[in-house]
């Protein structure tokens, strides 16, 4: 199980197939990252300003994701596959390197679906919750919530360091990284793995989901009894807190459903390959193989989505992103006094 595809899920075997990285493959990630880049830092950026009309916990979360994203990006595409196919001996190779950096993909990846459900609870409790509202949905909850959730998926992901083997060892060195073959069979490995994979991405579905039915429930109880309030009054009333729960609602909804539907393709092929039993793959044209590789793309695609989910549904981010590409623009064709 050669580390240079995706980490400890690559499944190619690295004796009979030479590299799973072809040129194709190397220039999809190349064309992709430059957007995953840019739609992320425009993201911070942006948000940062403070000038989209977000309460300062949503903007929080929403940097925290953006920064996770951006980072899944640069641990994924850069160090991960692209280092690895241009430099082929560079330390990230060896097995401390290529099980350290599978570590750091790990955490990067686990932070970012989890800020995502800490978001979708948010979301929740301030629509749903309105006495808890007070104080859970507040900056400093906000920011407690994001300096916990790294640090511990860290210390959860550290045991994959230790799951690794040399594919080879020349000059007393330890190259790249495979299983060892205790990893499919002890159910100590089996059982962690499984846990891995219930916290990512399993349970991270249920809640969204879960989190999702709740606000939908809860508020069209409320828009009817809204409604009747408004009726007996007479005449068609703008509501401007049912208007402000919709918006939020085709955010959360957006952003949730992004998620389940780019992380779906991963999760089958998890499925697949412990139910079959298919650990490794001969043939990089195998179906198997190519649905394995949709996943990590689709997953990866993923980093750079709610970017485009703000720009289509909130008008004022659409503003502030007009704003930003206007006033270069405007600086250049200025005529000078």
């Amino acid at each position: 199980m050669d580390h240079t595809n995706s980490g400890m899920e690559e499944k190619l075997n690295p004796l009979k197939v030479k590299d799973a990285i072809d040129d194709a493959e190397i220039a999809t990630l190349i064309t992709v990252f430059p957007l995953l880049l840019t739609v992320n830092l425009v993201t911070i950026w942006i948000l940062s300003q403070g000038r989209c009309g977000l309460s300062k916990c949503i903007t929080l979360y929403l940097v925290a994701m953006a920064v996770a994203d951006l980072l899944v990006a640069i641990t994924e595409v850069i160090l991960n596959r692209s280092v690895s196919f241009y430099f082929p001996n560079n330390i990230l190779k060896t097995t401390p390197g290529c099980s350290t950096l599978i570590v750091l993909i790990c955490t990067v990846r686990d932070t970012s679906v989890w800020l995502t459900v800490a978001f979708t609870l948010d979301r929740f409790i301030a629509i749903c919750c309105q006495k808890l509202k007070v104080r859970y949905c507040v900056p400093r909850m906000a920011a407690v919530v994001i300096a916990v959730v790294t640090p511990l998926f860290f210390l959860k992901n550290i045991p994959w360091f230790f799951s690794f083997e040399p594919v080879y060892v020349i000059d007393n060195i330890p190259w790249k990284c495979q299983s060892k073959p205790i990893f499919y069979r002890s159910s100590w490995w089996i059982t962690y793995d499984w846990l891995h994979r219930i916290l990512n991405p399993f349970l991270p579905f249920f809640f969204i989901l879960l989190f999702n039915a709740l606000t939908v429930r809860h508020i069209l109880q409320a828009n009817r009894v809204r409604k009747g309030l408004l009726s007996k009054q007479g005449g068609d009333q703008v509501d401007p807190e049912t208007e402000n729960r919709r918006k939020s609602m085709i955010l959360l909804f957006a952003i949730s459903g992004s998620f389940i539907a780019l992380w779906m393709p991963y999760v089958i092929n998890f499925l697949y390959y412990r139910i079959a039993k298919t650990y490794y793959y001969t043939d990089a044209n195998a179906p198997a193989y190519i649905l394995q590789q949709m996943g990590y793309l689709f997953q990866l695609s993923s980093c750079c989505v709610n970017t485009c989910i703000y720009v289509v549904t909130q008008a004022k981010f659409r503003e502030e992103l007009k704003r930003m590409f206007r006033t270069p623009c405007q600086l250049c064709v200025k005529k000078p006094e």
